[in-house]
């Protein structure tokens, strides 16, 4: 479900609210493998389904950062600013992986508004983004997003 606000303006309402929840993801070696090539880290853990069968975790496990990475993706299916003349993601706060996300799983982002601030020309919103992995307590990444709208 997308929360949609139409200003920018209007998110400080919302502050400590839940905004919703993206489309569940299945995590392949596919995924995993590109992501391996994108940036060099080709561990045995995520790229070697052979050699991580008898590793500590029993299947490959996907990057802590592919798993951050997603976060870009399920944030537009989570809030939808609208009244913009463009929206720029300006960084990330605290950034924790609690759990790894095995091969196989599907995730998706949770996102909480938790403070919303004027800046310059425009508002800033720190969304907190949780990375829920079906079936597990625990989730792969929570990542407070840094993201600027400019008012049309």
């Amino acid at each position: 479900m997308t929360t949609i606000f139409k200003s920018p303006l209007d998110l400080a309402a919302s502050v400590g609210q839940r905004l919703g929840e993206s489309e569940w993801l299945t995590i392949d070696q596919d995924r995993i493998n590109l992501f391996a090539d994108a940036t060099g880290d080709h561990q045995w853990i995520h790229v070697d389904p052979v050699k991580a069968k008898d590793g500590p975790f029993g299947v490959c496990i996907a990057h802590g950062y592919l798993t951050l990475s997603l976060v870009n993706m399920f944030l537009p299916e989570i809030v939808d600013v609208q009244g913009i003349s463009m929206g720029v993601n300006y960084g990330c706060g605290k950034i924790r992986f609690p759990n790894t996300v095995k091969v196989g799983s599907k995730v998706r982002g949770v996102g909480e508004l938790v403070l919303v601030e004027e800046v310059k020309g425009g508002v800033q919103a720190t969304i907190r983004v949780t990375v829920e992995i079906e079936g597990q307590d625990r989730p792969g990444c929570v990542v407070d997003t840094i993201s600027r709208y400019y008012p049309e």
